[in-house]
């Protein structure tokens, strides 16, 4: 009469261990799952900002192979293509993330600026008005002014510059961007405080520190301002001011400043050794 009972209770047993097995099987598992996540998540965030771009591209463009249907792989696959100038391909793909779903106003400004890198600037246009006005990123506006600006809608650049000035914590190319703005409108003073505000902001930023350059030129104001710059920066910065001096007609003026270029510069000046022989020929002839 105890059989039965042993037997109950080693298959009862039995039952008991392969359930705690399945268990710790589906632990691990489940562990092993965990972990993936986190490194992939790791690995994505890394492709997206360092190395060669175009890696980046092949990476993500076999993860969305792998799992089509993830939103956040295709998102890593736009921002991968604009970081290559694959501007074409960069709008395909964010145009098929603004179909999804899962879609945010943030995707949708990101379509808006793959079209502007790709030159589309009225579909650019269409897409950001489609945004509810509630949706306020430094992103959008900065966008946002650029389009004005290529429509030549002067006050609503303006105040969309101003905007997006007030969204960052480092506002200096959308200040590069807003004088860039100032001077092809003529506004020569204007462009230059907002140039001077660019650098002050980021001392690094060349292309701020030439516009600067360019707009005080346009002003016949000749002199460099002082500003943070190394030997070669230096160099380049008279060589702009003596193109401008020319452009304004003031040729010796220029012709001094390229030769102060040639001389600042501390490896051999191509450009502007080039472009000085060329203005004594023209002189001279």
């Amino acid at each position: 009469m105890r059989h039965p009972i042993l037997v109950s209770l080693c298959v009862t047993g039995a039952f008991a261990l392969s359930a705690c097995e399945k268990s710790t099987g589906n632990d691990v598992d489940r562990a092993f799952q965990n972990i993936n996540v986190v490194d992939e998540t790791n690995l994505n965030d890394v492709m997206l900002t360092a190395g060669d771009p175009n890696e980046a591209v092949a990476y993500f463009q076999r993860a969305v192979g792998e799992q089509p249907d993830r939103i956040d792989l295709q998102r890593g696959l736009g921002k991968s293509l604009v970081r290559a100038k694959r501007n074409t391909e960069a709008v395909a793909v964010w145009s098929k993330i603004a179909e999804h779903k899962d879609v945010t106003h943030d995707d949708k400004v990101a379509l808006a600026d793959a079209l502007i890198r790709n030159n589309e600037w009225d579909r650019a246009d269409t897409v950001l008005d489609s945004i509810p006005p509630t949706h306020e990123t430094f992103k959008r506006y900065r966008l946002e002014a650029m389009i004005a600006d290529s429509n030549q809608e002067w006050k609503k650049a303006d105040s969309f510059y101003e905007t997006a000035v007030g969204l960052t914590t480092q506002p200096a190319s959308v200040m590069n961007n807003w004088g860039y703005s100032k001077l092809t409108r003529g506004d020569h003073s204007g462009a230059e405080r907002l140039f001077t505000d660019a650098v002050r902001q980021d001392p690094k930023l060349f292309t701020a520190k030439n516009n600067l350059i360019l707009a005080r030129g346009a002003q016949r104001n000749y002199s460099l301002p002082v500003l943070p710059v190394t030997q070669t920066e230096r160099a380049q910065l008279l060589y702009t001011l003596g193109l401008s001096a020319i452009k304004q007609g003031d040729t010796n003026i220029g012709q001094g400043l390229l030769r102060d270029a040639i001389d600042t510069h501390p490896q051999h000046f191509e450009e502007a050794v080039r472009s000085l022989r060329a203005l004594e020929a023209n002189v001279a002839g």
